[in-house]
Parts: structure tokens; C-alpha cells; sequence
């Protein structure tokens, strides 16, 4: 069996590919940003309140029945995920609504629930 198998055996470095591919990355902010994203997203809570606005708008009072937690406690984590516009709300009334800020985190949101129940069968 060969040690180290899941490495090169030969160290050789396509500098074309390389070249190219660096060049692609984008602004340092900007890979700061997503993984601020992914970060926020990998709370189990707030990751469940965005799979909820992915499929209609609620109001603080719904997610917190669906999640049977506080509403303050829901307020609080639906800050945290405007502060990065990921969820946007408007006032209706005394109501208060949000949904996901886009259809950019709505993609996000449903191929991230795709690939996860893909990768569990």
C-alpha cells in the first residue's frame, strides 16, 4: 500500500493553470465577506430560519413557533443575518416580515439543502 496516497507522488506545478487561477480570485474583502457568509450560515438556528424565508415570508412570531424558541431570541439572529443581507423585512402595520434578501441567498440556501440531501443517500 502506498503511503501518503491521497498526495502527488511527483511534484510538478502547471504555473499556466496556476497563473490563471490566481489571477481569478477575487478581492481579499470579498472572499472575507463569503466566508463571513458561511460562517452566520453554519449556525444550526439561523441556517433553519433561512430554509423557512426560502420557501415564504414569516414573521418574527412564525419562526419562532416553528422553532420553538423566544422572539427576542429569533430578533436577535435575524439581525445578525440582515447585518450581512442575507434577509431583508418590511413593516406591515405592527407586523413585522422578512424573506431572504435575494434570489442570490435563495440559490444559496436551496442548492445547499440539494447538495446535503444528495450527499446523504
Amino acid at each position: 500500500m502506498i503511503e501518503n496516497e491521497d498526495i502527488c507522488q511527483v511534484k510538478f506545478v502547471n504555473q499556466s493553470t496556476v497563473g490563471r487561477l490566481k489571477k481569478s480570485l477575487k478581492e481579499p474583502q470579498t472572499i472575507e465577506r463569503l466566508a463571513e457568509i458561511f460562517g452566520v450560515l453554519a449556525d444550526p438556528t439561523r441556517l433553519k430560519i433561512c430554509i423557512f424565508l426560502s420557501q415564504a415570508e414569516l414573521c418574527v412570531c412564525d419562526l419562532a413557533a416553528m422553532l420553538n424558541i423566544s422572539e427576542s431570541a429569533i430578533s436577535h439572529q435575524l439581525r445578525l443575518l440582515r447585518s450581512l443581507r442575507l434577509v431583508k423585512f418590511r413593516r406591515d402595520g405592527k407586523m413585522a416580515f422578512y424573506a431572504l434578501d435575494d434570489a442570490h441567498v435563495t440559490a444559496l440556501i436551496k442548492q445547499g439543502m440539494e447538495h446535503a440531501e444528495e450527499r446523504a443517500k
